[in-house]
């Protein structure tokens, strides 16, 4: 079993690959991160909210980015449908969190559900980490569904918790 953070991970789907980002994919990620829809239910703080211009976020992505997190590009095909992100890594405890946006346009399709099944399932076969988390904010019961699809357990309720905005968030704690 090899750890995490040790390489980013190529993930193959029937549909879908996850992979890095490459800079030709900057206009299309530029529009995810330029939707507020796609964000409202989101901690301000993510690593591409960061920067001004989505091809920043890629070119510092796998460099400074992997000192938290792993952000892979969520792919049908060579369409660009948003971002799968492994957080929170705790080695000590073989701990990680998940989480995954979508563009607005791919939403009801079924991706976050499967990009979701395929992250897990890379993380059980190919690595060593043995406990697997998510947050949602309370109200956003689409990705509450997505985990419970995949086998998610909801393990605290409406915990107020410190997202980046004005006020703390009621906010889901799941469990697989």
């Amino acid at each position: 079993m090899k750890k995490l953070f040790s390489e980013i991970p190529f993930i193959q789907g029937e549909r879908l690959i996850l992979k890095p980002l490459k800079t030709k994919d900057a206009p299309a990620l530029q529009q995810l991160i330029d939707n507020e829809k796609v964000y409202r239910y989101e901690p301000t703080f993510l690593f591409e909210r960061q920067f001004a211009d989505a091809k920043e976020v890629i070119d510092r992505l796998y460099t400074e980015g992997l000192k938290e997190s792993i952000i892979l590009g969520i792919f049908e095909e060579e369409y660009f449908c948003g971002l799968a992100e492994f957080y929170g890594y705790r080695d000590e405890i073989h701990k990680i969190s998940v989480g995954y946006r979508l563009r607005e346009e791919c939403w009801g399709r079924g991706i976050a559900t499967e990009t979701l099944r395929m992250m897990i399932r890379y993380l059980e076969q190919e690595t060593d980490i043995e406990i697997v988390t998510a947050s949602t904010m309370e109200v956003n019961q689409a990705s509450a569904n997505v985990l419970r699809k995949n086998g998610f357990d909801l393990v605290s309720h409406a915990v107020m918790e410190d997202w980046g905005y004005k006020e703390p968030i009621p906010t889901d704690k799941w469990i697989r």
